[in-house]
């Protein structure tokens, strides 16, 4: 089989199926092993503060007030109260991006993960300045709270002096 053909057949795996080959190249062709890390490694670090603030913005902003009266109120179970439950649904958005900030720490990227902290406050702030959904006034006092839980969990990860003092600078600053 020829090169190109090769190409087309592995792009045309599927993703559980590409995993597979991916994880068998790393147990068994170590002199591949390298380079799949230095690609990954460009693939992890090639992220910016604004796209994530951009993400954690839209994902706040899709929350809706439809979706809190589906989740909150009367139900078989008893009575959910809305302010409460919106402000689940707000930590619910949230989520991933704080996992991935732990995950990058994980991973001992303390740039990335920093870069992601970064950019869930700038996500919150902007949330917080523009706003208008009626969902945000379930939860206006929210994104400043969250600003300092995203912080004390990244903290959790060890990040330098340096990384702290930065972060900390920029939540003084209010550089948004």
């Amino acid at each position: 089989m020829k090169r190109p053909e090769m190409i087309k057949f592995i792009k045309s795996l599927s993703k559980d199926d590409s995993l597979k080959v991916m994880n068998t190249l790393i147990d068994e062709a170590p002199d591949v092993t390298r380079k799949m890390y230095d690609i990954a490694l460009a693939v992890v670090t090639g992220i910016d503060s604004d796209k994530i603030r951009d993400s954690v913005f839209c994902a706040l902003e899709d929350l809706s007030l439809d979706a809190l009266n589906n989740r909150a109120g009367k139900t078989r179970y008893g009575y959910v109260e809305p302010a409460e439950e919106a402000w689940v649904m707000f930590e619910e958005a949230l989520d991933p991006f704080i996992k991935e900030m732990k995950k990058n720490q994980q991973r001992v990227l303390p740039i990335v993960a920093k870069t992601y902290c970064i950019g869930i406050i700038k996500g919150l702030r902007r949330y917080e300045k523009e706003s208008y959904s009626d969902f945000s006034e379930w939860v206006d006092e929210a994104p400043g709270e969250y600003i300092e839980t995203a912080v004390d969990q990244w903290k959790e990860g060890n990040p330098s002096k340096e990384d702290i003092s930065e972060v900390m600078s920029f939540i003084k600053g209010d550089q948004s």
